[in-house]
Order: C-alpha cells, then sequence, then structure tokens
C-alpha cells in the first residue's frame, strides 16, 4: 500500500464515508451490525446471533454470514468516498454460528486498480475460530460515498 493509504487524511476520509453509509444502511443495522474499525481498504464489523437468524438446523442460516461478510467488504471498498459496488463474491462456510454467537467480520483490500479490486472478508466467532471465508470483488461506479446537500 502507498503512503496516501496511511495519512491523517486518508483515516478521517474512511472514517467519514463508513458514518455516511451506515447511516443509510437499514439492513446492516436492523442486524444489529456494529463498525468497530475502518481504515482506508480495511473495515470490522460485528454482528450478535439471535434466534431470528437460526435455520432448521439450529444453526445460524448461512445467508446471515454472507450478509455480514457482504457489509465489511461493502464499508472497505468504499472508503475512498468512490461509490463502489460488488461485481461478484463467494463463500466457504466452515463451522456453524450458534445463536448467542458474536460474530466478526474483518475485510482486507487485496488489489485495487482504477475500477476494480478484490477484497477478503474472514468472519469468526467470539472464540476467535473461523466461521467463513468471502472473496469480493468490487466495481467503482458512478458518484461518490458521501452525499453532499444537493444530493439529498
Amino acid at each position: 500500500m502507498s503512503d496516501e493509504h496511511h495519512s491523517p487524511d486518508a483515516q478521517k476520509l474512511a472514517q467519514d464515508c463508513a458514518e455516511s453509509m451506515y447511516s443509510r444502511d437499514m439492513a446492516s443495522q436492523n442486524l444489529g451490525m456494529k463498525i468497530t474499525q475502518v481504515s482506508p481498504g480495511k473495515a470490522t464489523l460485528t454482528m450478535p446471533v439471535t434466534n431470528i437468524m437460526i435455520q432448521g438446523h439450529g444453526a445460524c442460516h448461512g445467508g446471515y454470514l454472507f450478509t455480514l461478510a457482504d457489509s465489511a467488504f461493502a464499508f472497505a471498498c468504499n472508503t475512498y468516498n468512490k461509490a463502489t459496488v460488488a461485481s461478484g463474491c463467494t463463500i466457504d462456510y466452515m463451522i456453524g454460528a450458534r445463536e448467542g454467537d458474536v460474530l466478526t467480520a474483518t475485510a482486507v483490500e487485496q488489489s485495487r486498480g482504477n475500477r476494480t479490486g478484490v477484497y477478503d472478508i474472514t468472519v469468526t466467532n467470539q472464540n476467535g475460530h473461523v466461521v467463513a471465508l468471502f472473496r469480493g470483488k468490487s466495481y467503482q461506479v458512478r458518484g461518490e460515498v458521501i452525499q453532499s446537500e444537493n444530493d439529498q
């Protein structure tokens, strides 16, 4: 990573982008997700596993694990104030998560070009066990993350 990723301005921009996106992200908010860390190209989110997330085998439904990883991916790839969306992603489930678990998704930028990027997200439980591995491919679209007053 270049030095620009480590500047105070880049860190503030990343935080401002995360706050702006989170304020509009009803899906992440309603699932109890919290952003615990964000920096250029990186984001960490937590989510408690509640009873509404449990499927017929007694474990957390994979769709909720995917959603947590996808949200961490979204916050990581939107830290530069360039509107960025997913162009594709995959997930591998390692172990089940149970009601009462607190999951952490850590997203790390692996590469970022002019319009595309690759991000790896690791979902762990409160004991540090890997629950799922997710890889997201991003695509930069028109617009910015932080909406100006004229856009609102």
